[in-house]
């Protein structure tokens, strides 16, 4: 039996009990952690407990919205319950997408409790050398 005690867990666990957990209509927010990676760019999202099945991404247009549901686990009749400090429910973040980004090739891999997106940055948005040439010939143009 655990009987540990801290006031701030306390005071979350209290906060999560009135504002409900997540819904489809109104989703909790999921942490997500993005930064630069050579030439993609990288989302990585927290989703510890669920399943690659209930994980849903979409992207239209610049916007890409990430999707997720946590259900409790089955217990059997005979459980009860000690602790539940493990967040249930919908879980949604939307992210606008630069244009400079490529949304055709997104790649996305899940593992141990963490979904990694991978977005390539687009050609055209990659730095590129311009050559000049030599306007060696002159012609006049008579009428």
């Amino acid at each position: 039996m655990l009987m540990r005690t801290d006031p701030f867990r306390e005071l979350d666990r209290l906060a999560q009990q009135l504002t409900g957990s997540g819904t489809w209509t109104r989703p909790s927010l999921m942490a997500m952690d993005a930064y630069r990676e050579g030439d993609e760019y990288v989302m990585a999202f927290d989703l510890p407990g669920v399943s690659a099945e209930a994980i849903d991404i979409d992207v239209e247009r610049n916007m890409l919205t990430v999707k997720a549901e946590r259900r409790p686990t089955q217990k059997a009749d005979d459980v009860q319950m000690e602790l539940s400090e493990r967040p249930l429910g919908v879980f949604s973040r939307q992210v606008v997408l630069a244009d400079t980004l490529d949304t055709e090739r997104i790649k996305a891999d899940y593992d141990a409790g963490v979904l990694t997106l991978r977005v390539p940055i687009a050609e055209r948005a990659k730095p590129r050398k311009i050559t000049v040439g030599e306007a060696s010939s002159r012609r006049e143009i008579s009428g």
